[in-house]
């Protein structure tokens, strides 16, 4: 009986523990992460007079830049529309950015392909981001042809929650 009892409550303070630790984000702050990608793609379509229009997936990790907390060792994609015209190369898209335990962050994004850099902007979220809103920059490091289409960017969004 002994056993029994202490098995039943471990087993329930383990769970609140792991409940609080996964589940509880603070109703505002910054959330800082870097993701790992491959891009899949482009696919291009030239125009007239030096005009390209094409789109992309790009696949990734997250990992959060103090090595745990929201979006640590999550799953992330996005997919990205570029428009390059004579005067330079200007993207858009959506991406979700997601924890280990499935809770996702998503986003549009809006950038300067030749900066490599841009804004996302937060357009919902599910499980403990559900609700949420805000913002942050994102700046990538362009990729090497040694690179295989892999590169980093690292990103942060000042947030709100209800």
């Amino acid at each position: 009986m002994g056993f029994l009892f202490t098995s039943l409550f471990l087993a329930s303070f383990g769970t609140a523990a792991l409940a609080d630790h996964h589940g509880h984000l603070p109703k505002s702050g910054t959330i800082s992460w870097v993701t790992g990608w491959i891009f899949e793609g482009p696919e291009l379509a030239p125009q007239k007079d030096g005009y390209v229009i094409g789109h992309a997936q790009a696949i990734g990790a997250t990992f959060n830049v103090n090595g745990s907390g929201p979006l640590h060792e999550g799953r992330a994609t996005c997919i990205v529309t570029f428009i390059a015209t004579p005067d330079g190369v200007t993207n858009k898209g959506n991406c979700f950015f997601g924890d280990q335990d499935g809770d996702r962050i998503f986003t549009s994004f809006t950038g300067d392909e030749a900066a490599n850099k841009g804004t996302n902007t937060i357009v919902g979220g599910t499980g403990k981001y559900a609700s949420i809103t805000g913002s942050g920059p994102w700046e990538c490091v362009g990729n090497a042809p040694t690179d295989n289409g892999g590169f980093n960017c690292r990103q942060s969004l000042t947030y709100e929650l209800p």
